[in-house]
């Protein structure tokens, strides 16, 4: 049997700091409610600078500049211990700051929904015209606008002001009169998670000198819906960022599953190109404004920065067995079934134990777990605890239980088996994708053999359901032999080849 293989990556971090002051639903919220609260006065003081982000070790670990087992290796609280000599640049993706990532959603935006003022304009124009990425882009930038206008888009057409270092730099306008889905500030959303998207896709594409044209479909996994009044959420964000990075003999459709859409995503991508359907499947996701300082009340309690500062994304590129890369196991899946039930034990059982029996394995036989990879230096003082740590033991706990590991052992599994988290908290950035860039490094280069990426979701935040969700799939070393239909089968697959095949022709035979 022949599977299909990750056969490149690319992430992105995009520090929105504004973005976060006016956007994050924490303070937007707390703005509407109490807008003299001290929370919001605080804001600025509380923010961190652009090169303060750049050397956070989680941040310098997402875009690849650092393992993931190296972060056991720097004190925590990690925002108080920076990474020497960091660079915006890593070898999975880049850190992009703001005022380059407005010029960024002007080029994403087609409908001039975009205003920026005109010697800002000139400023992210200039910035992008020496980005390796977008150089060729910067015509679509258009022409900057006076900032009386913009005001007026903001005071009479209810636009959304985007502003720089606390001062108006532009806006997004709405797109319709009384559409409810098309105001300015699901507008701004949207181009905020297009345009975060496009940069991962071109990461992929650069990072893994990728052919774009052999790109056949993309399958877009965010948290975000697009659509108007008669289809609200109807999407198609996929087929847009394809558009945007040159993909021109691809098509493609959006997947949702609140945090556990891109492992849904990444198994769908392996099924199309395992069914032969394409043969380049990319997935990709932007990030999502909502997130943006999502704990930041309790962290400024705490004398903390509003670490929450950064959108993330992410495209991974699903292709045909090449004989090298990390093969993507779709014989071993786990799923959460609506009849799983929605206790911690249940849901680690359905996702962890049941594909690995499938294939005859062992806890102890996965080398790495992706689970929920979140950064603890933003979830503990916000107390939600360290998740991926919760996980690890869960699942350790599971081998105990199974009689695979001893009880005293369960420190050393999670320790072994599991990783320090390092992703944003952006809702479907940290659920298990994270690890993908490094797992096609370890699973090739390096001394690993198997790894499983976990995605969980909570499906009760819709209010349609009360179910939890969640699913798995298992990542393996490539033998280096690449099959095609009929090769490789063992004495025992062809001998039962040989028997259906003499049972047709019997049949067909006495039908005669």
């Amino acid at each position: 049997m022949s599977f299909p293989v990750i056969k490149g990556t690319g992430y992105a971090l995009v520090y929105t700091p504004d973005i976060m002051h006016w956007h994050g639903t924490t303070q937007s919220l707390e703005r509407a409610s109490n807008p003299d609260s001290e929370y919001i006065k605080g804001l600025k003081e509380s923010t961190r600078s652009f090169e303060e982000v750049v050397a956070y070790a989680p941040n310098q670990t997402y875009i690849g500049a650092l393992h993931p087992e190296k972060l056991r290796d720097i004190a925590k609280p990690w925002y108080e211990n920076p990474v020497a000599e960091a660079e915006r640049t890593g070898p999975l993706g880049e850190i992009m700051p703001q005022d380059e990532f407005y010029g960024l959603m002007k080029i994403a935006d087609v409908f001039d929904l975009v205003s920026l003022e005109e010697s800002f304009w000139k400023q992210a124009k200039a910035k992008l015209e020496a980005h390796p990425l977008f150089k060729d882009d910067v015509e679509k930038m258009g022409q900057g606008e006076e900032k009386n206008d913009i005001q007026r888009y903001i005071d009479e057409y209810h636009a959304d002001p985007i502003y720089h270092e606390g001062e108006l730099v532009g806006c997004v306008k709405r797109a319709h009169d009384v559409d409810l889905s098309l105001t300015a500030h699901i507008i701004y959303e949207n181009l905020v998670s297009k345009a975060s998207g496009m940069l991962a896709m071109k990461h992929l594409i650069d990072k893994n000198n990728i052919d774009v044209t052999t790109i056949d479909y993309v399958i877009e996994c965010s948290e975000e819906a697009c659509g108007d009044m008669n289809q609200r959420g109807g999407g198609n964000f996929a087929k847009a960022i394809a558009e945007s990075v040159g993909a021109v003999n691809a098509t493609g459709s959006d997947v949702r599953g609140f945090c556990a859409a891109p492992t849904h995503a990444l198994i769908e991508a392996a099924a199309l190109v395992k069914a032969g359907v394409y043969e380049n499947v990319v997935i990709v996701a932007g990030g999502a404004t909502a997130k943006l300082g999502m704990n930041g009340k309790d962290h400024v309690k705490k004398g903390m920065p509003l670490l929450e500062d950064v959108l993330g994304a992410f495209a991974v590129l699903v292709s045909a067995n090449d004989g090298i890369n990390p093969l993507i196991r779709t014989d071993l899946i786990g799923k959460h079934t609506v009849g799983t039930g929605s206790s911690p034990q249940a849901v680690i059982t359905s996702l962890i134990t049941t594909p690995l029996e499938k294939g005859g394995l062992k806890i102890t036989d996965i080398d790495k777990y992706s689970v929920e990879m979140q950064n603890p230096d933003v979830t503990k003082p916000a107390g939600a605890g360290d998740v991926p740590e919760a996980n690890y033991k869960m699942i350790g706990a599971l081998g105990v239980k199974r009689g695979e590991i001893e009880r005293k052992e369960l420190p050393n599994f999670v320790t072994t088996h599991g990783m320090p988290g390092w992703a944003p908290t952006q809702g479907h950035i940290p659920s298990g994708v994270p690890y993908i860039g490094f797992a096609q490094q370890d699973l090739t280069t390096g001394d690993l053999n198997k790894a499983m990426i976990v995605g969980k979701g909570s499906l009760f935040l819709g209010r349609m359901t009360n179910l939890f969700d969640g699913v798995s799939v298992i990542l393996e070393k490539n033998s280096g032999q690449v099959q095609s239909a009929g090769e490789g089968a063992s004495k025992e697959e062809i001998k039962e080849m040989i028997i259906e095949a003499m049972k047709d022709v019997a049949n067909q035979l006495i039908k005669e």
